[in-house]
């Protein structure tokens, strides 16, 4: 039931998108690492990345985190479940949400991560949460950055009946290590170097509290390439 629960929102979004969007992505998504654990971090304006994202990265298991109220929406419930989201809590350590998340990357899924921690409707970056950090250092997985916009014109356009130009980019992959004990200041600094990995592929009006990317010291950010 979950494999046609997910071939049938599939096919059904693929559809939508071919009336709803124009889609700019030049790159080829087979430069997507097709097997070993990926977490990729990306900006949320939660209108239409995720389903954008859950559906060109197949065939690979692609998972996240969805806030855990969303799942008392019937229809989310059932759409969380066939993407097998994982259920958090904000505003607390949830740890086993964590453990969930580690154990789908054990298991080789891509793991999308919102930095960010909540959606941003305006599409201008905000601060990162360390959540995305934690994972990465934890997991040892390898982070690949994609960035996107335009997506949070989607609703107004499609009140209007208008496709939107949906831009989507995506950057290099790398690994995150520390040694010793890691502090709050270091989790931060990690993921804020994180943040500047999605910054640097965005218009220069899109990348708000990080649009000095001098800043990125990428010190604990180690390229794969």
């Amino acid at each position: 039931m979950k494999k046609f629960s997910l071939w049938f929102i599939t096919t059904a979004l693929r559809i939508y998108f071919r009336f709803t969007l124009r889609l700019d992505m030049p790159f080829d998504i087979n430069a997507v690492p097709q097997k070993g654990p990926l977490i990729i971090i990306t900006n949320h304006t939660g209108q239409i990345e995720v389903p954008v994202l859950a559906t060109i990265l197949q065939p690979r298991k692609i998972t996240g985190w969805g806030k855990a109220e969303a799942f008392d929406n019937a229809f989310l419930h059932w759409v969380f479940g066939a993407w097998e989201i994982i259920p958090v809590h904000r505003g607390e350590a949830d740890l086993t949400a964590l453990k969930s998340a580690l154990r789908k990357l054990e298991e080789e899924y891509i793991f999308g991560v919102a930095p960010e921690g909540t959606r941003n409707k305006t599409g201008i970056l905000r601060r990162g949460l360390p959540g995305a950090a934690i994972l990465a250092l934890k997991s040892g997985a390898t982070v690949l950055p994609i960035a996107h916009w335009g997506g949070e014109n989607f609703l107004k356009n499609l009140k209007s009946l208008k496709k939107t130009d949906f831009h989507i980019r995506m950057g290099e992959p790398f690994t995150v290590k520390a040694d010793g004990k890691v502090t709050s200041e270091m989790r931060q600094q990690i993921v804020d170097d994180m943040m500047y990995k999605i910054a640097e592929l965005m218009p220069e009006h899109y990348r708000g509290v990080y649009c000095d990317l001098s800043k990125s010291s990428e010190k604990f950010l180690i390229t794969s390439r």
